[in-house]
């Protein structure tokens, strides 16, 4: 079965008429986008969009053959035309299953929110699920698991989409996970393809054909990455963004409750209502079990505050305890951790500052913490396959 992207684009297109950010100022060439639509063996199109007819003969292919259009979404503004020799477009309703001559079937997935999915098996048996913008499956528990050889969803809006679909096997580790109705959210190029990759997913310029089920080098996620910055430089979120398009992760929070600080409060408040429902919270310093254990992924937000809490256990602020022994326990505590984090089997993100930057600090305990932190941070990311520096909000990529 072949699929044919006559665009990937948001229902709006990219760049969108008339707007003024900075990623539509610079979708140009081949980062600009026809708003997304599919046909499918050239026999079934999902979604007409304005241009469907020019951008099938650009891609080499004539709208000629098509027997069924769908639609998967409301389209706003005008009325788009339909080619002449095409059939009226429609919608299946949810649940329903349509049978092609051409020995395609097609059937309506139920969505969260507007709009219908269409999952298609092909005369070969290949299966793809096509979900509209800004949609998730909806009623995926106890149904019975299909797994799909490719997906073509809105990964960057609704990652959700692809944690449910993984969460019952409908997205296997050999699944092609496209992302299309590409908006002006993410800038086109480097950064994009960065964001896809890390929730195992990839784009393809309009007009790209794709074979269902053919081998494609999917992008490995990695399994160990760190993510350093400064205060409120973003790091939590580009951490958080990396898992959530996946199920099941345990959240590990190091900083534990503050009795009567509300502006901690606040602080812990604000993570928790950013993080998807499925995930579970373990508010802990004791790493080394989690690590060692077998399961979902981990997300340690922060290395900061465990190191905090270990130089309070060894006693790092006194300077005869931290010569008497604190700082021999203190790198062995490190040691330890980075040990496990080399074994550890399962995916592991961690969030730390980078605060070696800055001004001095005018206390010695200060400084003895910067200097640790910066130890521990070094040794950790020695670990890790992936390491980013968040600055200003945008990710650096210091090893990949």
């Amino acid at each position: 079965m072949e699929v044919t992207l006559l665009g990937t684009g948001a229902p709006a297109g990219l760049p969108r008429p008339d707007c003024p950010c900075a990623v539509c100022a610079t979708a140009l060439g081949p980062d600009a986008r026809a708003a997304t639509a599919l046909l499918v063996d050239g026999t079934l199109l999902l979604d007409l969009t304005p241009g469907a007819a020019f951008a099938a003969a650009r891609s080499g292919h004539s709208l000629g053959g098509v027997r069924q259009v769908l639609l998967s979404h409301p389209h706003n503004g005008p009325a788009v035309e339909v080619p002449a020799g095409l059939p009226q477009p429609g919608r299946v309703p949810d649940g329903r299953e349509l049978a092609l001559l051409t020995g395609h079937r097609v059937r309506a997935v139920a969505m969260d929110a507007g709009g219908t999915g269409y999952a298609v098996t092909g005369p070969d048996g290949q299966r793809l699920l096509y979900l509209p913008p800004d949609g998730a499956p909806a009623g995926l528990e106890g149904a019975p698991a299909e797994t799909y050889q490719m997906v073509l969803a809105d990964v960057v809006g609704r990652p959700d989409a692809l944690a449910r679909l993984r969460a019952v096997g409908s997205i296997g580790p050999t699944t092609d996970v496209v992302a299309v109705h590409l908006d002006h959210d993410v800038p086109q190029g480097t950064e994009l393809r960065r964001r896809l990759a890390a929730a195992g997913a990839r784009a393809v310029p309009d007009g790209t054909t794709l074979v269902v089920g053919a081998y494609e080098d999917v992008p490995d996620v990695p399994r160990r990455t760190l993510v350093l910055g400064g205060a409120r430089s973003g790091k939590s979120v580009e951490a958080e963004r990396r898992l959530e398009a996946f199920p099941d992760v345990l959240y590990v929070a190091t900083g534990g409750t503050r009795g009567g600080d509300t502006e901690w409060a606040e602080r812990v408040a604000v993570h928790r209502e950013r993080r998807p429902g499925s995930w579970r919270t373990a508010e802990t310093t004791d790493l080394l079990p989690l690590l060692a254990e077998d399961g979902p992924p981990l997300l340690i937000d922060c290395l900061s505050l465990w190191l905090t809490d270990v130089m309070d256990s060894v006693g790092a602020w006194d300077d005869a305890e931290w010569a008497g022994g604190g700082e021999k326990a203190l790198r062995e505590r490190v040691r330890e951790l980075t040990s496990a984090v080399r074994a550890a089997r399962r995916t592991v993100v961690a969030v730390s500052n980078e605060v070696g930057s800055g001004i001095v600090p005018a206390t010695a305990s200060g400084r003895r913490y910067r200097d640790e932190l910066g130890r521990l941070n070094a040794a950790f990311a020695a670990e890790c396959e992936q390491v980013l520096l968040v600055v200003a909000g945008q990710a650096v990529v210091l090893r990949s």
